[in-house]
């Protein structure tokens, strides 16, 4: 018996474990089975390419990593004709991630990747703290961010998930815009901003200064956040934030996750994922326990 099978709306894994899209890409087949993986999320997209931001634009600090990639990626007709058919030989569930820089924007890119079957759903990516009107005004005004989800649910009958920031001053509200436009699930958290400064120097280590924070320190803020949405939303959420083992992914679970990605934890071991779908499974499988049994089920100290 399978006790890992969830769902994350209209979407039925064979296990809750995916990967997040800024740190995966089809390169990461060389290292692991994409079969053996909940789902697999692309790197997110854009109408047109883009070169990223400027060089130095990774930094490890204690606890986890500085990034400002600024979404590079080939641009949508690259991806559907270089990228696209390259998922064709796995099982997985494929979940395109992409961002725009207008609704207008949003709109033409889904209705490009709906001619395409093979993909089961979209990550709508508005939140990545470190790329200039890109996606980020949308997923910090509630009711842009309502008209954007219900403009894109009417585009589509496939899985729409909304990745959202955790720096917004109000995220129970922000989440609720999307569920009241149409999400299918939410995603939490994207990166918290960050920055670090060359003591000797005074120059950052960033090119562009402020940028996002990933990695296992940001764990405690990822976990109050899917708790805070999940006590307050009744949708699916897709947890990532600071995950590294088995046991970080069923604390999110009893925070009220459905499903997790592994994230920045894959440059430390690429087939993280996968360790961790063996192990998860391993240990429901001795406890005689389902996911769905403790799911939301945190609880305070007595």
């Amino acid at each position: 018996m399978n006790r890992l099978l969830t769902d994350i709306g209209r979407l039925k894994l064979i296990n809750p474990v995916t990967v997040a899209s800024g740190t995966f890409g089809i390169e990461s087949a060389e290292y692991m089975d994409l079969n053996l993986l909940g789902a697999v999320v692309t790197k997110t997209i854009t109408k047109e390419p883009k070169d990223g931001n400027p060089p130095p634009r990774l930094f490890e600090v204690p606890g986890g990593l500085l990034n400002s990639i600024g979404l590079q990626n080939p641009g949508l007709t690259s991806f559907i004709q270089d990228v696209l058919p390259l998922y064709d030989q796995y099982k997985a569930p494929l979940i395109v991630s992409f961002s725009g820089s207008s609704i207008k924007e949003f709109q033409e890119i889904l209705s490009r990747l709906e001619e395409f079957q093979d993909i089961a759903g979209y990550e709508v990516n508005v939140s990545c703290p470190n790329v200039e009107k890109q996606g980020i005004a949308f997923g910090t005004d509630e009711d842009v961010l309502f008209e954007l989800v219900e403009k894109l649910r009417a585009l589509t009958y496939k899985q729409l998930t909304v990745k959202l920031s955790p720096n917004v001053t109000n995220i129970i509200q922000i989440a609720q815009a999307a569920v009241d436009g149409g999400a299918d699930c939410l995603a939490l958290i994207n990166s918290l901003y960050g920055m670090a400064i060359d003591w000797k120097t005074g120059k950052t280590r960033i090119a562009k200064g402020i940028c996002g924070y990933t990695g296992a320190a940001v764990k405690p803020v990822a976990l109050a956040t899917v708790y805070k949405v999940a006590s307050n939303i009744k949708i699916p959420i897709l947890a990532m934030g600071g995950i590294y083992s088995w046991q970080d992914a069923l604390e999110f679970i009893y925070a009220g996750a459905t499903a997790i990605a592994v994230g920045t934890g894959q440059f430390i071991h690429p087939d993280l994922p996968l360790r961790i779908i063996e192990e998860l499974d391993f240990y429901v499988h001795e406890q005689d326990m389902d996911l769905n049994s403790i799911r939301g089920k945190v609880q305070g100290i007595q």
